[in-house]
């Protein structure tokens, strides 16, 4: 827009233009005027226009470059920096929280599984200890280490043991690093050798066993005589011993008497445990087995100790004659044959059962007798004939008082 141009305009358009471009006092201005402040209007719109150019160039150069830049920069990393620009501060928040629960679940699980390795700790730990806690019946007597080892019938034996924490923690001692590999072992030992020799033992079973429990039933296969012995054996066959034992003979196989198996119902066969279980040994050992048999049925048993005070009541002249003691036997002839023969024992008839048993009692005087035995099938046609030789010598010895017994046996 030049004055050349507007000076070729009519003042009507002229003042149009004006009133347009924001002149003020257009209305009363004459054509001259008018060109004039549309000149000076449009100058300065012009040198408006180039400083914004100009200032406008700086930006956009400055904008390459970081888009540049950024395009350097790895992707995560840019789309970090827009997430951060774009977020607002309730987002940063339900961030932060959204932190810390999850740091809370870490911190419970973390904790529910120490919890849970402490207690397969524990657990093996009981399961691994041998030391026997005291009943509330046995707080006044002490626990001490011992072994006794009994016989419950035909097929089973029974050890019980007492196990301090003083012995467990010795053989960890012992052990060192093998402790952890160590396991709680209940062995069998076997005596061997003939009668009046001393005898060989040797291994004849190893029962793993489990801390928590201070007895433990053991079959039998074969009648022996034998010990057990309780302690830990390590991952190398090292074997340390806690306690011992005393021996048994383990009831032949053919007895068909069975033993209870609680001790509030060995109350009648209670001698006869005790007997089968070495109680009338000489061995040191029976005193273990003695002990423990009396602390359980609260009951005495073996022969009485000697007693001055009962002896001060008895008449001198039965003293002198020894107290009674008179012994008879009877022998008892038992065996199978078919059902319907017939049987004789001495010329006697005996009743056969109808599965073929037969079982008969005889007097047994002391004297040697010859029984014969006479059978006959039941068709009549076979005859059996078996002789049953039997002595009998029962002598009674001079008594003896009981210190001079007991300085002979020690």
């Amino acid at each position: 827009m030049t004055a050349a141009s507007l000076k070729e305009k009519r003042v009507r358009d002229l003042a149009r233009m004006a009133k347009q471009s924001g002149v003020r006092g257009w209305h009363s201005m004459r054509k001259d005027q008018l060109i004039n402040a549309l000149v000076r209007r449009a100058t300065s719109a012009q040198s408006l226009h180039g400083s914004d150019i100009q200032a406008e160039a700086p930006k956009h150069k400055e904008a390459c470059n970081n888009s540049s830049t950024d395009e350097k920069k790895p992707a995560n990393l840019q789309r970090k920096q827009r997430v951060s620009k774009t977020q607002k501060p309730g987002a940063v928040k339900k961030k932060t929280a959204r932190t810390n629960s999850n740091q809370e679940c870490l911190t419970v699980e973390r904790a529910a599984v120490i919890k849970r390795i402490k207690d397969t700790q524990a657990q093996q730990a009981r399961a691994k200890s041998l030391v026997t806690n005291p009943e509330p019946s046995q707080k006044r007597n002490p626990i001490r280490n011992r072994a006794v080892l009994m016989v419950r019938g035909p097929h089973w034996l029974h050890a019980f043991w007492e196990i301090t924490t003083h012995s467990v923690q010795r053989a960890k001692a012992a052990m060192g690093s093998e402790w952890h590999s160590a396991k709680p072992v209940l062995r069998v030992l076997e005596a061997i050798g003939e009668k009046g020799e001393r005898p060989v033992e040797r291994i004849c079973r190893e029962i793993e066993i489990h801390g928590g429990v201070k007895n433990w039933f053991i079959d039998v296969r074969k009648s022996m005589s034998c010990r057990v012995e309780i302690g830990y054996k390590t991952r190398c066959g090292e074997f340390h011993k806690l306690c011992r034992s005393n021996q048994v003979s383990a009831a032949p196989v053919s007895r068909g008497d069975s033993l209870d198996v609680h001790w509030k119902d060995i109350e009648s066969d209670g001698s006869k445990i005790f007997s089968l279980s070495g109680g009338y040994s000489t061995d040191s050992d029976s005193e273990e087995v003695r002990e423990l048999f009396q602390e359980r049925l609260r009951r005495p048993l073996g022969p009485p100790k000697a007693n001055s005070t009962a002896h001060s009541d008895v008449d001198t002249n039965s003293a002198k004659k020894g107290f009674p003691l008179e012994v008879e036997a009877e022998l008892v002839v038992f065996g199978t044959t078919e059902q319907g023969a017939y049987l004789s024992i001495q010329g006697e008839p005996v009743d056969v059962a109808n599965d073929g048993s037969f079982r008969i009692r005889l007097e047994m005087p002391n004297r040697r007798q010859v029984i014969p035995i006479y059978g006959q099938s039941a068709s009549g046609l076979e005859q059996q004939t078996v002789v049953l030789a039997v002595e009998r010598n029962t002598r009674l010895m001079e008594p003896i008082p009981t210190s001079e017994a007991d300085a002979a046996e020690r």
